[in-house]
């Protein structure tokens, strides 16, 4: 028999990996509910149809709480086909199904891209769910009706409940249906450690310079002549059939401004490509953030999480600390998950312990 959440947790805990922390231990059992009962035969008899799949977990609380590491613990210990993704990676995927449906003529798009998805997976980790885009909430609650549908069973994380999901968006009243199903087919949990993890990780080389000034801009420029040997040029990638350029590109490493990368009109899609095809981003100049620039900070923010999930390294120059960045709009609360990831991108340990890994195609 395989060992439990709560085993290979108190494990962790043992061999120094894992800080141990009530509130995650709080949250073990919910897991190990869904462990047990994936891997407990499902097959219905000939005059008894198979039990329902369990119901998901929709676990959320505060930035740098531990959500995603119990969540990447729990898929650890699985035995039956699972699949961990970001939710902006999983959504962009998606949005690429239903458009190639559309270009087909097919009469409900979703349905097939629902199939490709759940055909080989019983159970999607969705890491970091938040609804911000349109498109995303106009088809998020038909896809995820058809996966459970198809007795997938689903776990994400979040740092809203649900019922604060895509607040005041465009349309949210077509969006709250969405928020029944996952009430309906999942247990909500608040993981309410004390304790940001993130926090105490911070030291050795500097990598965050602020503010924007000229002693800054001289260490931007040694560490990028120490990565370039002094030989640099522009890079273009292609991203559904357009380019994005970034301005200087040598040795796996690329350097812009931040009006050179959330300036303009990008998206999710050419952010994933970016941390695909870069080891080391040097960011520079980045903006106080607020109500003047929200579409920026917006991408901004965006940017983050596809380098932060990439295991992306980060070098930036800003106007602020992270935690002073975003300090008023109407953003300020989802800033402050990007804030603790610049924290954590600071730190030591995050070439080591982060490594560079590819997003989900």
């Amino acid at each position: 028999m395989s060992d439990t959440l709560p085993e290979l947790y108190e494990a962790r805990v043992r061999d120094g990996s894992l800080q141990p922390d009530p509130a995650q231990r709080a949250a073990l059992p919910e897991f190990e509910r869904i462990r047990a009962e994936l891997d407990a035969p499902r097959k219905g008899g000939l005059f008894r149809k198979a039990p329902p799949p369990p119901k998901g977990l929709y676990l959320w609380g505060g930035v740098g709480r531990g959500k995603s590491m119990l969540m990447d613990l729990f898929v650890e210990s699985l035995d039956v086909p699972a699949r961990r993704v970001h939710f902006h990676s999983f959504m962009q995927e998606v949005q690429q199904g239903v458009h190639r449906e559309r270009q087909k003529g097919t009469e409900d798009p979703i349905k097939p891209v629902a199939k490709r998805v759940s055909d080989s997976v019983k159970l999607f980790a969705f890491d970091e769910m938040q609804i911000t885009d349109i498109a995303d909430a106009m088809i998020v609650g038909r896809l995820f009706e058809k996966l459970f549908d198809a007795g997938c069973v689903v776990v994400t994380t979040s740092n809203r409940v649900p019922d604060d999901l895509y607040k005041d968006g465009l349309n949210r009243q077509l969006f709250l249906p969405f928020i029944d199903i996952l009430k309906e087919r999942m247990v909500v949990q608040e993981l309410a450690a004390e304790r940001d993890f993130r926090q105490g990780r911070m030291a050795g080389t500097e990598t965050y310079f602020t503010p924007n000034d000229a002693e800054a801009r001289q260490a931007i420029e040694d560490i990028w002549q120490q990565i370039s040997g002094g030989d640099d040029a522009p890079k273009e990638l292609t991203v559904q059939g357009r380019t994005v350029e970034l301005p200087r590109y040598a040795n796996g490493a690329a350097r812009a401004r931040f009006y050179d990368l959330c300036g303009k009109a990008l998206g999710a899609a050419d952010y994933l490509k970016i941390a695909e095809e870069v080891d080391i981003l040097v960011l520079e100049n980045v903006p106080s953030l607020g109500r003047g620039n929200f579409n920026e900070a917006k991408r901004f923010v965006t940017l983050i999480d596809a380098l932060y999930e990439a295991g992306t390294q980060l070098i930036v120059s800003a106007a602020a600390s992270p935690d002073y960045l975003y300090v008023e709009g109407p953003g300020a609360f989802e800033f402050e998950r990007t804030a603790s990831r610049l924290i954590e991108m600071q730190s030591d340990e995050w070439g080591q312990a982060v490594p560079k890994k590819k997003t989900e195609p």
